[in-house]
């Protein structure tokens, strides 16, 4: 009986010698996640555009495009309408007003500023947009 049990606890420690290998082998290296980068501003003194497109009131955060603009100082965007109904560029911060713009109408604004400038459309407050300058 003691040679059984002997026999038992020789098997059961072989068994706990051999799962607990140190041994490593070599992984693959994950690949280093690279940042998305923000869209570069567009250089000072020079023209940006923002688009109202077709059905812009359903389309909430959407409505302008591009909805999030990044521009240096000194540049001059300019909202066009091409929806077939009237539209605005409002800032948050009264900035800016454009006033009712017909379909097939523009309007430009220089931002001299830094900042983030949040706009909406007076006609339909659910559109909504935000120019970025650096």
């Amino acid at each position: 009986m003691l040679s059984v049990r002997l026999l038992t606890l020789s098997a059961i420690l072989m068994c706990a010698i051999g799962c607990g290998s140190s041994n490593s082998y070599p992984s693959s290296p994950s690949p280093t996640p690279s940042p998305t980068p923000s869209p570069a501003p567009t250089p000072g003194g020079s023209s940006s555009s923002v688009t109202i497109p077709v059905g812009a009131s359903t389309l909430g955060d959407r409505a302008f495009a591009p909805d999030e603009l990044n521009i240096a100082a000194g540049t001059t965007v300019t909202w066009m309408n091409t929806d077939t109904v009237a539209h605005t560029s409002t800032a948050n911060g009264n900035a800016w007003n454009s006033g009712s713009l017909a379909p097939g109408g523009q309007f430009s604004f220089a931002f001299q500023s830094p900042g983030t400038f949040a706009y909406h459309c007076a006609i339909h407050p659910g559109m909504i947009g935000t120019v970025v300058v650096q």
